[in-house]
């Protein structure tokens, strides 16, 4: 009976609130903002939650901001591209995409745009949901979304 009075003491120190908060601390969130002309857009290119990184929906636009021409095709390999640039410039890469959200204009298109997404993921495949849209900004294709760790 007399070691129970020494461990619910012990118990106690470890339930402090400034032990739980050192295990406890929330991860640094960093908000990553578009540069140029997306700059003026209301939302951030990506957020970085510790060690996951958070893409907004990307389309097949290119530096000018225009979509590429050449139709489903061409624009999934500019959005991947995207994605990419934007991974790498964040300590990630594509082969750390755990999940991914495809949004088309016309769900006829999955498998030819899925001819050209699966060139950008050679190994393991992230998870993947695939859906028809009513429209994309503008006028695009394709609209991609990712996760991914970051090294």
């Amino acid at each position: 009976m007399a070691r129970l009075p020494v461990r619910i003491a012990t118990l106690l120190a470890l339930a402090t609130p400034a032990a739980l908060g050192a295990q406890d601390k929330p991860p640094e969130v960093k908000y990553i903002v578009p540069t140029g002309a997306a700059a003026t857009l209301p939302f951030s290119s990506a957020v970085r939650v510790g060690h996951m990184l958070y893409l907004a929906g990307q389309i097949g636009s290119d530096s000018t901001s225009r979509l590429v021409p050449g139709g489903i095709e061409a624009e999934t390999r500019q959005v991947l591209t995207n994605i990419k640039r934007v991974l790498d410039a964040n300590g990630s890469g594509m082969d750390r995409v755990i999940r991914c959200l495809v949004m088309l204009a016309d769900i006829a298109e999955w498998g030819r745009m899925n001819a050209v997404y699966v060139t950008f993921f050679p190994g393991p495949k992230p998870a993947r949901s695939a859906m028809g849209a009513s429209g994309l900004a503008m006028g695009a294709r394709v609209e991609i979304e990712c996760t991914a760790t970051v090294r």
